[in-house]
């Protein structure tokens, strides 16, 4: 859902580039995204995410200026992988970060996975995502110009 609402947000952006998202484990590789998070997507006016689920690879920490974790186990496994990736002599360029350090708060929010739960869980990572996506543009992107 990140991916979709940040790839929403800046369609024209000319500062963006590539634009991904990838998971830890390789639970879904090439599934779509669950049901729920696409009907809160398109009840958000996003009608055209399209995304086949992936895991993370060594060259993306190379390839993104940013790799973002939703919670704390996700960012010690991406911090496990990019010491790997590291101690093979490959390029490391990532930042590596929760995506909730743009909360807007004193500390840091992790999102909640809301697959188990019921569809609320889809609207408060809808607002999360959202939240964290505007700061990021406005602490990040717009301070670059």
């Amino acid at each position: 859902m990140a991916e979709g609402v940040f790839r929403a947000m800046t369609k024209s952006n000319p500062r963006i580039g590539d634009i991904d998202s990838a998971g830890t484990g390789a639970y879904h590789t090439l599934d779509p995204p669950d049901d729920r998070t696409m009907a809160t997507l398109r009840k958000h006016k996003i009608t055209d995410y399209d995304h086949g689920a992936r895991q993370v690879q060594g060259d993306d920490f190379d390839k993104f200026d940013y790799i973002f974790a939703m919670d704390q186990s996700n960012l010690r496994d991406l911090q496990r992988l990019q010491r790997r990736v590291e101690s093979k002599g490959q390029k490391s360029r990532a930042q590596l970060m929760l995506f909730g350090e743009y909360g807007g708060g004193k500390r840091p929010e992790e999102v909640a996975d809301p697959y188990y739960g019921g569809n609320n869980g889809f609207d408060i990572v809808y607002e999360q995502v959202s939240r964290f996506s505007n700061n990021f543009l406005k602490e990040v992107v717009d301070k670059g110009n």
